[in-house]
């Protein structure tokens, strides 16, 4: 998803280069996680598909080749510069606001957001134009970070290179929170759901590390919060020179927060 302002919207602004290599790594961490459930809850050639706060082309792209040339994707951000390409006769690329601009027309039998309502401020309302796209029987879902169930970056903190890891990883979660994101939001996707009266409400949880994907992650992000970091006194230039040497040896156990997925139907 992207931000009006780098300094006091969303922190990581999709028109920073670094964008396009954090939303690979994303894919890579994620995509087998989403499509595992979107297959699991039917989604098939002919349906209509919202993908709300897109970022990057991936989830678009498989959603659509599972609704085929008879289904529509749409697309959605508020800064559309790494979909706009995506477009054609299935999938549609549009800016929008989720939480202040109505919900594209038609219906959907499914509605798709990954780690975007956490950085949303108004994400109640955020949820309720989302739920009110769906057709009846059409599944919502929501697959959202909970980084205070997990909050380190290195689990195992044994020496100083975890210790600064870790460090600058609660700086990013100052952050983000001055921003406004809700950093216990996952855990509260199931109870929502079902407090939106949808039915079947069922979630789970991933927790990736290790992963090479996760240190692409980590580099992609701090190169690109890098100067807010330095600005607000939470590390110095030279430390963040350090960690990115450190993450680059590949011998941090590297590991991202916890994303708990959570679907529930409307009747």
């Amino acid at each position: 998803m992207a931000a009006h302002d780098a300094d006091h919207g969303y922190l990581l602004d999709n028109q920073q280069s670094e964008a396009g290599v954090r939303f690979g790594a994303l894919s890579e961490l994620f995509d087998p996680v989403t499509f595992r459930h979107v297959d699991r809850l039917g989604i098939t050639r002919g349906m209509r598909c919202w993908e709300v706060g897109a970022g990057g082309p991936s989830v678009p792209l498989g959603l659509a080749e599972r609704v085929g040339p008879t289904g529509k994707v749409i697309a959605t951000d508020i800064d559309v510069s790494w979909t706009r390409d995506i477009g054609d006769g299935v999938t549609e690329v549009l800016r929008h606001d989720v939480a202040a601009d109505p919900p594209p027309s038609g219906g959907f039998d499914l509605v798709h957001a990954r780690l975007v309502l956490v950085h949303v401020t108004d994400r109640a309302e955020a949820l309720r134009r989302m739920i009110q796209a769906l057709r009846p029987g059409g599944w919502l879902l929501l697959e959202d970070a909970d980084p205070g169930l997990q909050p380190l970056l290195c689990p195992d903190e044994s020496g100083p290179e975890q210790q600064l890891a870790n460090r600058l990883r609660s700086g990013f979660r100052t952050l983000m929170a001055a921003r406004g994101a809700d950093l216990a939001y996952g855990r509260t996707l199931p109870r929502l759901l079902r407090e939106a009266a949808l039915h079947d409400v069922q979630a789970d949880g991933y927790f990736p590390i290790t992963s090479p994907a996760c240190a692409v992650l980590e580099t992609a992000t701090v190169q690109q919060i890098r100067r807010l970091l330095v600005a607000d006194g939470i590390a110095a230039d030279d430390e963040i020179d350090r960690h990115l040497a450190n993450v680059a040896t590949g011998r941090l156990d590297l590991a991202t927060a916890p994303m708990v997925s959570a679907w529930g139907r409307r009747p």
